[in-house]
């Protein structure tokens, strides 16, 4: 095992640096890493939790930051009713406290590296999360990369890191955003007021004006297979369609 495979597996105990809440269901966790490490847009980090008995649940989260020279990290987690670790973070987390994780983790959805062709995200509810560390990073990197994000949420106020996307709708050249709400209607007219389908992808593919070089979709099940079907009627190969899935 080489020293960086090695670092990967190794668990170290990072202190909450900072708690930001983003939607009703969904907070931000920046966390301070005891050991820093290199990783790419769209990876994830493991976290372990462990109780008093001794008993220990863990759970894989995407990392939303960009990757920097910065120790902190960001994890967005969305509380889930029936889950083990996200109502711990949720309901009881504070700023100071200790975490276990190890990382980064995913060899296959990742940012492309340089290249001028166009990539087109498509995501639900938590799932923006790992194309939310690619924005960042085509804004931090400067790389002169086309990106479109279809984003679908329940509502508006359900739509995670809704004003920095607006703002960099507004400020980063060649980025476009457009949201489908499922449960209430759109207030833009670039978005769309019902579930996912080809047309919208279609649509929002169309906007970049070159068809897309790569597609990542990241969500559940369902929502994941109606955007990777959609994404192979415009033509991609199979392989330029990367997809990673949640609530399996």
């Amino acid at each position: 095992m080489t020293e960086a495979i090695a670092a990967t597996a190794r668990w170290q105990s990072c202190a909450i640096v900072e708690i930001a809440t983003r939607t009703p269901a969904i907070k931000s966790f920046f966390l301070r890493l005891s050991e820093t490490f290199d990783y790419t847009a769209g990876q994830h980090v493991d976290v372990r939790l462990t109780a008093p008995n001794g008993y220990t649940a863990m759970r894989s989260y995407s990392i939303a930051s960009a990757p920097s020279d910065s120790k902190v990290i960001e994890l967005a987690i969305e509380r889930l009713a029936d889950g083990e670790v996200s109502p711990f973070f949720y309901d009881v987390a504070r700023a100071g406290d200790m975490i276990e994780l190890r990382g980064p983790r995913g060899g296959h959805f990742l940012w492309p590296g340089p290249t001028a062709n166009p990539l087109l995200l498509i995501g639900a509810g938590s799932g923006v999360v790992p194309l939310m560390a690619m924005i960042r990073h085509r804004k931090a990197s400067g790389e002169p990369v086309p990106v479109a994000l279809f984003f679908s949420s329940r509502t508006w106020g359900d739509v995670l890191f809704r004003d920095e996307l607006l703002e960099l709708e507004r400020s980063l050249p060649d980025f476009a955003l457009a949201l489908a709400l499922t449960r209430e209607p759109t207030m833009r007219g670039s978005d769309f007021s019902r579930r996912i389908d080809a047309a919208m992808i279609a649509d929002v593919a169309a906007r970049q004006h070159v068809s897309p070089g790569s597609v990542f979709v990241c969500g559940s099940n369902a929502f994941v297979d109606i955007a990777a079907d959609a994404a192979l009627a415009l033509g991609l190969e199979a392989g330029a369609i990367k997809t990673e899935r949640y609530g399996a």
